[in-house]
């Protein structure tokens, strides 16, 4: 035998490698799987995503309505504070036009009262009065 029928030359690393033969048997066929007998349900995720869904649309609803009443309750608390306002101010003009100093004079007279001559005051701590209040004449 020659050197050159004995020696095997690899082939270049580049060439397809040679695939294995498959025997044509009906085993090595593709088939159809069944599906598995305890097949998963896609209720429960439905359910709690509508629960989900619900339960935001309802928080949304109650939270816009207790807004609503809010509005209203201010709206109407500034209405009666501006009444309220309104009246303070008429019964100051009132009371500034009843407490020019004639009139108050005239009131004064009315309840017997007189013009102090001089001033007096009370002491809190003993109740004693000091300085002398007179009656003019």
């Amino acid at each position: 035998m020659s050197a050159q029928a004995t020696a095997r030359v690899a082939p270049p690393a580049f060439a397809p490698r040679p695939r294995p033969e498959r025997e044509a048997t009906p085993s090595a066929r593709l088939r159809v799987v069944r599906a598995p007998a305890q097949a998963r349900t896609r209720v429960p995720f439905v359910l709690v995503c509508m629960g989900v869904l619900a339960v935001a649309l309802l928080s949304a609803l109650l939270l816009n309505t207790q807004m609503a009443q809010a509005s209203y309750a201010i709206h109407d608390k500034t209405n009666e504070l501006a009444r309220l306002d309104q009246d303070q101010k008429d019964l100051v003009a009132v009371l500034d036009h009843k407490s020019s100093p004639e009139e108050l004079a005239q009131a004064a007279r009315r309840l017997d009262m007189v013009p102090a001559a001089g001033t007096g005051w009370v002491r809190l701590s003993d109740g004693s009065v000091q300085g002398a209040p007179k009656a003019k004449k």
